[in-house]
């Protein structure tokens, strides 16, 4: 028996660039920034704190909810397993990134802190925590559109 389980809390580092497919589903990325805090040890060496970047992959209707919630500097609680694959960049060198694919999202910041969202585009109880699971059902449709996109980002290259 074997666990592919990752928990992480963190900050956006940039919008979120989500893809929707002519078979309705829809693929967002964005990288996810998870900090420990830097400490002094009892003989007075400091270790300074350790900020690590996470690659991001939502699919389906938790990519939706991410296209219309979740904005840079938004702090988020996911669930997901680790994978990592590989791609040849443009000079044709085989290239590996690991990614986070998310299964269970919380939305942690307040209601109202982003400026990039209204207060009407949010949907009521953000400022709690509130679960969002890849399961959820789509309670009406939402229209699809295309986010711009990121120039030279690995996530080009997913599968579907």
């Amino acid at each position: 028996m074997s666990v592919n389980k990752v928990i992480l809390i963190g900050n956006v580092g940039q919008d979120p660039r989500v893809k929707y497919f002519d078979t309705g589903s829809a693929v967002a990325t964005f990288p996810l920034a998870t900090t420990d805090r830097g400490y002094t040890l009892q003989n007075g060496t400091q270790i300074p704190e350790r900020t690590e970047w996470h690659n991001i992959v939502a699919s389906n209707r938790l990519a939706e909810i991410v296209d219309k919630y979740v904005h840079k500097g938004d702090k988020l609680y996911l669930e997901g397993k680790i994978r990592t694959r590989s791609y040849s960049d443009q000079s044709g060198a085989m290239r590996y990134i690991t990614e986070i694919y998310v299964d269970n999202m919380e939305m942690l910041s307040p209601k109202g802190t982003n400026p990039g969202t209204s207060a009407s585009a949010q949907q009521p109880g953000i400022g709690q925590p509130q679960q969002l699971q890849q399961s959820q059902q789509m309670q009406q449709p939402q229209q699809m559109q295309q986010s711009q996109p990121v120039q030279n980002n690995p996530a080009d290259d997913l599968p579907f």
